[in-house]
């Protein structure tokens, strides 16, 4: 039995990785700084994890996978170095885990997380028994990765690190082209290049959205290509999208003219009818039945963080989104003012790497316009050290709203919140770090604050 240990096994690429091996059989260890929902899960099926780098935790391991977010000088990765281990990057292993498969990718700085979940959603409700990763717990699964017994891998395609550029797909969906992640791509230019690539490097079918320049731009030599979108030059479009009772959208799927019929989801917004009409050309693909998929497509979920309604107390609703892009915190709250549109919105961003708030800081000024209310907290900083000339009251002087206060601490956030929110309001929490624990932290207080209230 083959033992392969990870190096920051608690993240969503790496823990995902772990689990597939699990499944299929391999002796799986990881070790990371600190616990999350991911180790936990892989902990409950058996994965050995220990809290904290040590060289030991290498001994006996056959390969050593590591995260990007692992420096060179990490002592578990010299170790394994020393000890003649090999060492390979999330990017390098992707091609073994997904030799054998028909592989089904899905890039884009935005919505592929939801869009994979998705897709294996489907294929799954068809029998096919996909192997799965997606970079989101999954929240009609509870986990994040599967090893299915099938013959399809759907795989979020991760252009951080230029992960994506290990996989081979035989279909591969492109959602958007927009630039991000400044540590690993300086330049817009950089970003595209990358994607250019990786549409190269697709076997069978190319999927992209002609509303996004960045993805439309994507015609590689000899790939065959669908395109989808809301506008007239898309062969799949959505039309007379509408809000429904259950707080997605209802609409209707025209394919080349021919209308497919009515549709509806549980998501909110029009960035997931895209995210919907993406995964319909899979599924087409694959000659998948149209009315099995409709019904499936009905019942998901989606993914948790991505608009998850994580509690209401004292008539206070609060939502967590993972939104940390400008692109993605326009969609956010849109759909946020689609499914409440009478109530007040209070939008609770905290921002992402120090590199990203520098080059993106003009458009973060210019996404809050459908919130009522906003608050910035300080900059989450992820992989980076500080920067003291990017801070979140940089980032609060500079948005574009009349309503917009910076809370350095969770804690003030909350209060702030607390002394001015109505029953009937809207809490949305905007953040890929821990800016979430605001949501928690309100719920909390309120409950507190009601249970005295019922001791009086």
């Amino acid at each position: 039995m083959r033992r392969v240990h990870f190096v920051g096994i608690g993240g969503a690429g790496l823990s995902a990785i772990a689990r597939i091996l699990h499944e299929r059989g391999d002796k799986v260890t990881g070790s990371d700084l600190m616990t999350s929902v991911y180790s936990q899960a892989l902990e409950k099926d058996g994965v050995l994890v220990t809290y904290g780098h040590q060289a030991e935790n290498v001994l006996g391991a056959d390969t050593v996978i590591v995260s990007s977010a692992v420096p060179d000088d990490n002592v578990e990765v010299e170790a394994a170095r020393l000890a003649g281990i090999q060492v390979l990057h999330r990017a390098a292993f992707l091609g073994e885990l997904t030799a054998t498969s028909q592989t089904i990718a899905v890039a884009g700085t935005h919505g592929k997380t939801t869009t994979t979940g998705l897709i294996a959603w489907l294929l799954d409700a068809a029998g096919l028994s996909p192997s799965f990763i997606v970079g989101g717990m999954v929240q009609d699964y509870g986990i994040n990765a599967k090893a299915g017994g099938g013959k399809h891998f759907v795989i979020e395609a991760d252009e951080y690190d230029r992960t994506f550029l290990g996989l081979r797909p035989s279909v591969a969906i492109v959602t958007n082209v927009e630039h991000d992640h400044p540590d690993c791509y300086p330049t817009a230019k950089d970003f595209r290049d990358a994607f250019e690539t990786f549409a190269r490097n697709v076997e069978d079918l190319l999927i992209v959205c002609v509303d996004d320049p960045g993805a439309a731009a994507l015609m590689p030599a000899g790939v065959p290509r669908e395109t989808y979108g809301l506008s007239e030059a898309a062969t799949w479009r959505a039309d007379e999208i509408r809000a429904n009772a259950a707080g997605g959208s209802d609409f209707l799927v025209i394919r080349g003219g021919e209308t497919l019929g009515l549709f509806r989801t549980r998501l909110p917004g029009k960035h997931n009818v895209l995210n919907i009409l993406a995964a319909l050309i899979v599924t087409d693909y694959l000659g998948l039945d149209l009315k099995l998929v409709r019904e499936a497509l009905t019942e998901y979920n989606g993914v948790q963080r991505r608009f998850e309604v994580i509690g209401e107390e004292a008539g206070v609703m609060v939502i967590d989104d993972y939104a940390h892009h400008p692109t993605e915190i326009r969609a956010t709250l849109a759909a946020a003012r689609q499914r409440f549109p009478e109530r007040s919105l209070w939008a609770v961003f905290q921002p992402h790497t120090y590199s990203r708030t520098r080059t993106l800081l003009q458009a973060f000024a210019e996404s809050f316009s459908d919130a009522d209310h906003v608050i910035i907290t300080e900059i989450f900083a992820a992989r980076e050290k500080a920067d003291p000339e990017i801070t979140g009251q940089l980032v609060a002087d500079r948005v574009v709203h009349q309503d917009v206060h910076f809370c350095r601490q969770f804690s003030q956030a909350v209060e702030h919140l607390v002394q001015h929110i109505q029953p009937g309001s809207v809490v949305i929490t905007l953040s890929a770090g821990d800016g979430n624990e605001v949501g928690h932290m309100l719920l909390q207080e309120l409950a507190s604050r009601e249970g005295e209230r019922g001791d009086d």
